[in-house]
């Protein structure tokens, strides 16, 4: 079992903390999102990934996001934790979006977005055993270092789809660093995304998307998404994550078990103001069998709601 954790960690090791519900907040993974909704909009996520396994990550996230000055400026606050094994993290980001009008559409809208934050990453070293005694590559105490982080994106979306494209972690790796701390440097990660929504009837959508994700030094997923949205209050639907090759990296170990995975997912408006999600990841590798799957549980309050905006196309990214 600790084999397989470790082929899993490693696979892993340089990729951000993975959450399933981010098509419901895209603030988790482009700046440029923020004031989107046009409301004041309170979300939080909850993940425990590969549930019973010793060391298995578990991650929190809480964003807070509106827009000012005639919906031409979006600003976010982000926070993030994240911990798997010995490793542990901590995030906090501002972020500024400017929201440029397309065209004669109103809801037409080019954004461009910048975040900035600091990202204390920890290990803890009486948590790892090395296989030889005394070795410098294991800690032998609690190590912590505070970093500077920015990340930046673009993001455009109308009435009937949108497209994304952005990049975090782009300062840490560039900065000069003691070379005595084993905490690992959080490296750069480009996201990519497109979607549209579509009218089915006059109760029912339909929104298919997709999310290619990928660093230099580990490797690139791509997630399928596909949701209904019923009467405007509920989303259901879920997503094919798999592993893509996009272009070589030397130095990506050439035997990793490509990680499948298949998500179920349902969001539910309990109020205009109110509403609450669950996702269901459960991988379809060899490490499925060692777990109870991933949970993960979002909740969402509009702490100003824009009443002339249907309540579900709110969630359209």
């Amino acid at each position: 079992m600790i084999a397989i954790f470790l082929a899993a960690f490693e696979a892993k090791a340089q990729q951000d903390a993975q959450y399933s519900q981010y098509i419901f907040n895209g603030l988790y993974i482009n700046p440029a999102y923020a004031g989107y909704k046009k409301d004041l909009y309170l979300h939080s996520f909850y993940r425990s990934q590969w549930t019973g396994f010793p060391g298995a990550p578990q991650s929190f996230s809480v964003a807070l996001d509106g827009a000012v000055h005639d919906d031409k400026v979006g600003l976010g606050v982000l926070l993030a934790a994240d911990k798997i094994g010995a490793q542990s993290s901590l995030a906090a980001y501002g972020n500024y979006a400017y929201r440029l009008q397309v065209g004669d559409d109103e809801n037409s809208r080019l954004s461009l977005g910048l975040g900035l934050g600091l990202v204390q990453g920890t290990l803890d070293g009486t948590k790892l055993t090395a296989v030889q005694a005394n070795d410098a590559a294991v800690p032998t105490g609690l190590q912590s270092s505070l970093m500077p982080d920015a990340r930046t994106g673009v993001m455009y979306s109308n009435d009937h789809w949108f497209a994304g494209l952005s990049a975090d972690n782009l300062l840490a790796h560039m900065l000069p660093r003691d070379k005595s701390i084993l905490v690992p440097v959080p490296m750069p990660h480009f996201y990519f995304t497109a979607g549209a929504l579509m009218d089915i009837d006059q109760d029912t959508k339909f929104k298919p998307s997709f999310l290619i994700k990928d660093d230099r030094g580990g490797p690139t997923s791509l997630d399928l998404n596909a949701f209904v949205l019923l009467g405007e209050k509920i989303w259901l639907g879920g997503t094919y994550r798999t592993g893509i090759h996009l272009y070589a990296k030397p130095n990506l170990q050439k035997n990793l078990e490509q990680q499948n995975a298949i998500v179920g997912m349902v969001e539910f408006f309990v109020t205009d103001r109110f509403r609450v999600g669950y996702a269901y990841d459960y991988s379809t590798t060899q490490l499925g069998a060692y777990n109870y799957g991933s949970h993960e549980i979002s909740i969402g309050i509009y702490l100003k709601h824009d009443s002339e905006t249907p309540i579900g196309r709110k969630c359209f990214f």
